[in-house]
């Protein structure tokens, strides 16, 4: 299982971000994603035979968010 760290811009506002969370977690691979809307930090555990990093981002982009990293 590998992990990897985001920093998102649009972090401010709850309910977006549990339909983030949400998302993240019904995508097959993804084991679990937690997001800090302090900081805009999301924090996502994936199973790496399953997904790759690029379409955990692309996931990310399809619920209107964008990585600042």
């Amino acid at each position: 299982m590998k992990e990897m760290t985001v920093y998102l811009q649009e972090t401010t506002n709850a309910q977006p971000i549990e339909t983030l969370e949400s998302a993240l977690l019904n995508t097959n691979g993804i084991e679990r994603a937690l997001v800090d809307v302090s900081d805009g930090e999301v924090k996502i555990m994936y199973h790496e035979e399953q997904i790759t990093k690029e379409s955990v981002l692309e996931k990310i982009k399809e619920q209107g968010f964008h990585s600042v990293n």
